[in-house]
């Protein structure tokens, strides 16, 4: 009964100490993207193109670019980019209907936190790109107009505020 007494206390210290780290990076307190004097952002940028048009056989490819726009190297887990093989969901997919495209690419089971062999480095002023066949991970439908979305950023910590639109539309 003692025991109990003394880890009720110190489960409620730490639900409050993770519920106060999250509600001051909602509110925009964290420092985790310092501003240069520069105005820039001191972080990496993604940026997606989609080509919307293939023909039969070909890749529905999806060109990730992320540039280092600081002053110093920075570097991102590759995990949920197409930077490693299709392991992961890291985009969302809808048609013109608002349904998201099913993904049937295979589902990784990971150790946390990442080992630092899952983690790359890009130069300062520098950009690494990849590229990832959607048709391979995606249930996409000829015809259909699509609005894609990064949303791996919350295993490899990259942003992207790109919304990239296409028509899957097979050339013969």
């Amino acid at each position: 009964m003692k025991n109990i007494k003394l880890i009720i206390p110190a489960i409620l210290v730490l639900f409050s100490a993770c519920s106060e780290a999250t509600r001051n990076t909602a509110n925009g307190k964290s420092d985790s993207m310092p501003q240069t004097t520069s105005g820039k952002t001191d972080s990496l940028e993604v940026k997606l193109k989609i080509n919307g048009n293939v023909a039969t056989g070909d890749p529905l490819l999806l060109r990730f670019v992320v540039h280092n726009n600081a002053d110093s190297t920075k570097s991102f887990c590759i995990w949920h980019t197409p930077f490693e093989p299709l392991m992961s969901s890291y985009l969302s997919i809808t048609n013109e209907k608002g349904e998201e495209a099913q993904y049937k690419g295979a589902m990784a089971k990971r150790v946390m936190p990442p080992p630092a062999s899952s983690y790359t480095k890009v130069n300062p002023g520098d950009s690494l790109v990849a590229n990832a066949d959607l048709l391979k991970a995606y249930d996409l439908k000829k015809g259909s107009s699509y609005k894609a979305v990064y949303t791996g950023g919350n295993m490899s910590g990259l942003v992207s505020r790109d919304t990239v639109t296409f028509i899957y539309t097979d050339l013969h």
